[in-house]
Formats: structure tokens, sequence, C-alpha cells
């Protein structure tokens, strides 16, 4: 039997092709449960139209339909998985218009739940600013998600927000429509943002302006506390903008 299982792996279905008689007879030196496995792969091989299999009825179109379909326990069976990236989302900016996260492919992005009325906003969008203009022709953006969740400091409308952090901050990097980012009505790009990466209380954003860093495949890298300034993020930013 080592010539029927030569060309299989761990993820792979045993070499179907070699079934034959001689599979069949050697089949009788394998324990019993492998022996009527193999018996009843071979009958597949040959055409066999129905096949009662492992208690099952399968109605056959081709002997490789039923091959695809018969599971052998104790066989592991390779799945294909697509890992989400921020890439896959679409979402909404501070106009209404919608804009798949897909246009910034190839860029390193930083983003960040914004407000207008907290302790930490002139700092952070000062130093925002400042980092944007620093990098933004390198391959790098900030997205910036207006939200309301912590202590009502986000309460104005998008207009608003968006007259406030581009006149009074000259901010240039995108602002999106104002969000949820914990709870039942969580955006779904800060659901896979906050499972991608959790923080000291868990999947939980504790504040305004914490921050996620993402490479240019659009996988999160790093995740920082409301109170981590943007300049301490530069080096993280340089790195991967070289890498």
């Amino acid at each position: 039997m080592a010539s029927l299982f030569a060309s299989s792996s761990a993820c792979n279905f045993p070499n179907l092709s070699s079934f034959n008689s001689r599979s069949v007879a050697a089949a009788a030196s394998l324990p019993a449960y492998m022996s009527v496995k193999v018996r009843q792969l071979a009958h597949i091989t040959n055409g066999l139209r129905k096949s009662q299999l492992f208690g099952h009825t399968f109605a056959l179109k081709s002997p490789a339909t039923a091959i695809k379909s018969a599971k052998i326990p104790g066989i592991a069976y390779a799945t294909a998985v697509t890992e989400k990236t921020i890439h896959d989302f679409t979402v909404k900016d501070i106009d209404g218009n919608d804009v798949p996260l897909s246009k910034y492919k190839g860029k390193v992005l930083l983003i960040v739940n914004v407000a207008s009325r907290c302790g930490l906003t002139s700092s952070n969008y000062t130093e925002l600013s400042h980092v944007y203009d620093k990098y933004k022709t390198q391959g790098f953006e900030i997205l910036a998600f207006p939200c309301n969740q912590f202590g009502g400091q986000e309460p104005g409308q998008n207009a608003e927000i968006k007259e406030f952090a581009c006149t009074r901050f000259k901010a240039e990097f995108p602002i999106f429509d104002k969000v949820e980012v914990n709870g039942p009505n969580t955006a779904p790009a800060y659901k896979f943002l906050k499972s991608s990466k959790g923080g000291l209380l868990g999947d939980i954003i504790k504040w305004n302006f914490e921050k996620f860093l993402l490479d240019r495949d659009g996988k999160v890298v790093e995740r920082y506390p409301p109170t981590t300034s943007p300049f301490q993020i530069e080096k993280d930013i340089q790195k991967l903008l070289a890498a």
C-alpha cells in the first residue's frame, strides 16, 4: 500500500488514481477500518453512480464528484481561507459619499477616532497634521473617524466637524462620517480593527484618539492608546514606509 499513498500529505487526499484490484487486495493487510475505506473508494473510482459511504448516500455525477465529497475521519483537509484586510471595507466620507478603502492599497495608514471637544483634541489634531504633511508624499495616509461615544465630545453634525478640523487645525487628511466604535452598532471597519489587535482592556476602544497603524497590505501592525502622541508613532511609520 506504500505506493497508494506515496503522493499524499497531511492536507491532501490519497492518490486515488492508483486504486485498482491490487490496491483492494493489498487492503486486506491494513487495519479493518482502513480496509473498508480503501474498498469503498475503489468502488467510487470504478464509476459507481451511488455509494453508501460512511452512512451517507451520495448521488454522483462523476467519480471525481464522489471523491471530492468523501471525507475520511482522521485525514486533515486543506480549507481555503480568505483573510480580511481594511481594504475589504467601504465607508462614507464626511460628505456622505461611499469610499472603498481599497483605494488606499499600497499605503501605510494611521486610523484614528477623533473628537472636537476632548482634552486631547488640540495636541492630537496639531500633531496629526504635522505627521501627515511630513509623510503624505511617501505613501502615508491618516483616516479620521469622528465618534461621539466618549463623553459626548463630538456632538456636532458632519459639516460642523469638517469646518472645525479643516479651519482651526488645517487638517488635510481624509475625515469620514461619524461612526460608533464600541457596542452593537460598531462600524464594520472598526470591528475588523479591534479584532485584529486587542488593547489593554480587550477589544474596546477606550477613549478619543485611539490609533491603529496598518501596513501597505491593509493589516493592523500596532495599536496605540489615546494618550500616545502621534509624534511617538513616527518611528513605526518610518519603518513601514521603508519596508
